[in-house]
C-alpha cells in the first residue's frame, strides 16, 4: 500500500492496522516530521519515501527519496501498489487522489478536500472513505434507499463557552478538543462546525443523498444515522477510534473485533443538540453550499487562509466565519469544469484574501 501522511494520526493509525494484518508498505509520503518518518523507515522499509521539501531529504534515513508535491505524484505512479491511503492534510491532497484514480489504483480516502473542491471531478463510486461518519453511513446503507441522512458533530472547543466570550477565546482554547486530540487545522475547523460542513458535502458527493443534515451528539458515540422510507432509524454505534474504517478500508471486509463494544450502560446517557448559528457562524452557509458544492473550491481556500491567521494570533475565531463567507459571496458565481479551473480558483481565492490583510 501507498500512505500519504504517515506521520499524521490517520496515517500512524494506517500503519498500525497494517502491521497487526502483515499487510505491505511500498511507500510512505510525510511532511516534516522527520524522526518518526524514520522510525516508520525502519520498521516497514518502503521501497519509495516522499518528503515535504527539497531540505530535508538528507536527513531521512533512505536511498530513494523524493520530495514536494511533484514527488508525491512520482512516487504514486511509481508504486506497484494498488491502494493509496489519502491522509494528506489540506488542498494539497487533491492531485495526489486525482493522480490515484487516472492510475486506476484503488483510493482510501482520508483527505476531505478532495471531495470539497472537487467531488465533480473523482469517482465517488469508487472511494473507499475513511472517516468515522462516513464509514457509519456506508455501514448503514446496506441495499436499501435512505430518505435522508444525519452525521454527528462533537461541538468542538467551545460547544459550552458562553457566546458572549467567543471573540476572547486563545488559540490554545481552541485547540483543547473535548473529545480527542487532531491535528491543529482539523481542530479548529471542529470549533467552528467547518469541518461538518465538509463533511456533508463529501456524503452527498460518495451517497448522491440530497437531504443531509447534522447535529452535535456530545460523546462521539453515535456517528451516523440514516432515516428510511418506511419510518425507520438506525443509527451507527461505534467508540471513537479511526482503526474502525481504517480496517476497513485496507481488507475490505470486517470479521474480527477492531474495537471493544460500546457499554450503553456505562455512557448512561446520551445529548443531542441542534447546531446552533449563533455560536457557528458557520453554520449560515450550510443549506446553499449543499445545492451549490461547486463552491467548496472557494470555501476550502477561504478557510486554509483564515484558520492560519488564527492559529498564528492575527484574529479571532469568529472572524474566521467572517473572512470565510466573505471569499464564499465574493466567488459565488464560478463553476469550475475541470482541474485547471480548481487550481486557478483556488490561487485567486488566496490573492483575494491577501488584500485584506
Amino acid at each position: 500500500m501507498i500512505v500519504l501522511g504517515s506521520t499524521g494520526s490517520i496515517g500512524v493509525n494506517t500503519l498500525q492496522v497494517a502491521k497487526k494484518f502483515g499487510l505491505h508498505v511500498e511507500t510512505l509520503v510525510a511532511g516534516r516530521s522527520i524522526d518518526l518518518l524514520n522510525r516508520q523507515i525502519k520498521e516497514f522499509k518502503p521501497k519509495y519515501v516522499c518528503i515535504g521539501s527539497k531540505e530535508l531529504v538528507k536527513q531521512v534515513k533512505h536511498n530513494d527519496v523524493y520530495y514536494g508535491n511533484k514527488g508525491i505524484l512520482e512516487v504514486i505512479e511509481k508504486s506497484q501498489s494498488d491502494l493509496v491511503i489519502n491522509a494528506l492534510v489540506g488542498f494539497a491532497g487533491l492531485a495526489p487522489s486525482i493522480k490515484t484514480q487516472k492510475l486506476g489504483k484503488k483510493l482510501a480516502l482520508a483527505n476531505k478536500e478532495s471531495l470539497v473542491v472537487a467531488g465533480n471531478l473523482l469517482n465517488t463510486s469508487k472511494i473507499i472513505p475513511i472517516d468515522s461518519e462516513h464509514f457509519g453511513l456506508k455501514y448503514l446503507l446496506s441495499n436499501k434507499t435512505p430518505v435522508s441522512m444525519t452525521i454527528t458533530a462533537s461541538g468542538g472547543a467551545f460547544r459550552d463557552t458562553p457566546i458572549s466570550k467567543l471573540k476572547s477565546m486563545s488559540t490554545a482554547e481552541a485547540l483543547n478538543h473535548p473529545n480527542w486530540k487532531m491535528g491543529k487545522k482539523i481542530t479548529i475547523d471542529s470549533a467552528t462546525m467547518t469541518n461538518k460542513i465538509f463533511e456533508l458535502l463529501e456524503a452527498k458527493w460518495l451517497y448522491g443523498c440530497e437531504k443531509i443534515d447534522a447535529i452535535i451528539e456530545a460523546k462521539s458515540i453515535i456517528h451516523a444515522f440514516i432515516n428510511f422510507i418506511d419510518g425507520s432509524t438506525t443509527a451507527h454505534i461505534a467508540n471513537a477510534d479511526m482503526k474502525l474504517p481504517i480496517t476497513f478500508a485496507l481488507k475490505g471486509k470486517i470479521e474480527e473485533e477492531i474495537l471493544p463494544h460500546v457499554d450503553l450502560v456505562e455512557i448512561g446517557s446520551l445529548e443531542f443538540r441542534k447546531i446552533e448559528q449563533e455560536r457557528y457562524p458557520m453554520w449560515e452557509i450550510k443549506e446553499d453550499i449543499l445545492k451549490n458544492p461547486r463552491l467548496g473550491v472557494v470555501l476550502n481556500a477561504a478557510n486554509e487562509v483564515s484558520v492560519e491567521r488564527f492559529l498564528n494570533n492575527k484574529i479571532n475565531i469568529l472572524d474566521v466565519a467572517k473572512i470565510n463567507k466573505k471569499a464564499y459571496r465574493q466567488f459565488s458565481d464560478i463553476n469550475p469544469q475541470n482541474l485547471d479551473d480548481i487550481f486557478e480558483i483556488d490561487k485567486e481565492v488566496r490573492k483575494f484574501l491577501k488584500g485584506d490583510l
